[in-house]
This record gives C-alpha cells, structure tokens and sequence, in this order.
C-alpha cells in the first residue's frame, strides 16, 4: 500500500481502444446482499467471457474501505482475475460506493483503473465514460460531499486508520445517504442534462454512458446522446429483481440489455 497512490490520484486518463465491450455500473455487491452477488458471478461466466473487454463504471461495491481490507470479496477478485488471465480486459471506475478502489485492487484483478470521466473508442466511435454523480449537480451538500472524499489528504487520513475503523465509518455514511435520499426530490439526485452536454462538447464527442442515477434510458433526441446504465438489485424482495449492462452493435450504436 505505501507504494501505492491514494486512490484519487490513480486511474488513467486514457486507454487503447476497445473492440467488443460489455459495460456494467452500480451493482453495489456486498455480503448481505447474496443473489446479487450471486447474479454477478453467474454474467461473469456465463456473458462476460462473450466480450473481449469488460468496463465497470461504479459501484461494483456497496462500500469499499481500501484495498487492504478485500477479504469479503475474494470471490469477486478471483472471478475478475479469470476473466482477464484469459487475454479479455477488464477497465474499472470508482464510483460513489466504492471511492477508495485503488491500484491494489486493479492489480489483484489485473485490471485498468480509469479515471472519470474519460474519453474511450469504442468500434471507432470515441465516447465519454463516466459514474455519472459528477453530474447531480442540484444536489450541493452531494457534491461537498463528494469533493470531500476525493480529497487525497483525506483519503490518506483514512486510509491509515485501522480496518474495524473504517468499516464502522462506511456504515455510519452509508446510513447517513439512505436517510438524506428519502429527503430528497428524483430532480436532485438526478444529473443536469446541460452539465453533461457541456462535458461531452468539451471532451469532443456526441455519446456519453454513464451509470449512479439507477434509471436505464436512452436519451437519444438531442445532439448530445445519453444512455444510462441498468442497476443491479437481486435481493429486494419488495420489487422484481433487475440486472442489466450495455452492449454494442457491429456499427457502434450501444444498447441496454436487461438481464
């Protein structure tokens, strides 16, 4: 870990193209939640290895305090690990959940930690890839919030506590944001269109795939197409279980597919 970037300063800023990419975000995999965990093992083996490259926008973890605390996902690092060994690339982001994703953990997985957002070709299209938060801007005590935490001083200061400490702090914010959630309005926690129009003129494309807000659409009206990645959630026996990711036709156009 010593050697080792903190993980807000990991992650590059640019890739080889991809090929054939199968894209996922926000399955926020975690011990209680074991169909979900479960369902992710299953499209490990059986759609994954379909692919040549795997990208994971976000929140593959419900919460993540360091990389030197993976012992409950050892079967997630093992899965990961497979898929690669097998010549197929793996690209993972760090989303909200799982901020404190690191080199340690890309390399136990041999995978590409990619910055956010970040400009990749995919079938000769270059398309901005992001988690997505960035964007909620309406919600500001969020985004304090946010910038908090990837703060590299501070992820230093947390990372040099002891393991029982950090857990007890992942669950002191993870209830604290279910809470605040219940508060806020669907406009809040969603992104602002014209932020992600902006970034997308800036970065020099026209596509933009990007996961967080857990609702799976494609925007695709405006000059600036949007799609948004499905959530995963197996376990909650209050509504029908859903899977999903994005894949890509031979000309380059994305689409979502429900598991």
């Amino acid at each position: 870990m010593e050697s080792m970037q903190v993980p807000a300063l990991a992650g590059l800023a640019s890739v080889a193209p991809l090929s054939n990419p199968v894209i996922i975000s926000d399955l926020h995999l975690t011990p209680t939640k074991p169909k979900t965990i479960m369902g992710f093992l299953r499209f490990m083996k059986e759609v994954a290895p379909r692919y040549a490259e795997l990208v994971i926008l976000g929140d593959l973890f419900d919460f993540w305090i360091g990389d030197d605390a993976m012992g409950d996902a050892e079967a997630i690092v093992a899965t990961l690990k497979l898929y690669t060994a097998s010549g197929r690339r793996l690209l993972i982001m760090q989303g909200n959940r799982d901020v404190m994703l690191g080199e340690g953990f890309a390399a136990a997985c041999g995978a590409e930690l990619i910055s956010d957002p970040i400009v990749v070709e995919i079938r000769g299209r270059k398309i901005l890839l992001s988690h997505g938060d960035a964007w909620c801007l309406r919600d500001e005590t969020y985004q304090a919030f946010r910038k908090m935490v990837r703060n590299p001083q501070w992820q230093a200061a947390v990372l040099s506590k002891p393991v029982p400490e950090r857990i007890a702090m992942a669950q002191e914010a993870r209830m604290k944001s279910e809470g605040d959630k219940s508060m806020k309005t669907d406009a809040e926690m969603d992104v602002v269109e014209s932020a992600v129009a902006e970034a997308a003129r800036t970065a020099g494309v026209d596509l933009v795939i990007h996961g967080h807000t857990h609702k799976p659409a494609a925007h695709v009206g405006a000059k600036i197409e949007r799609w948004v990645l499905p959530d995963w959630e197996l376990d909650n026996t209050n509504c029908a279980g859903r899977s999903g990711c994005i894949t890509f036709l031979e000309d380059g156009r994305p689409q979502i597919q429900m598991l």
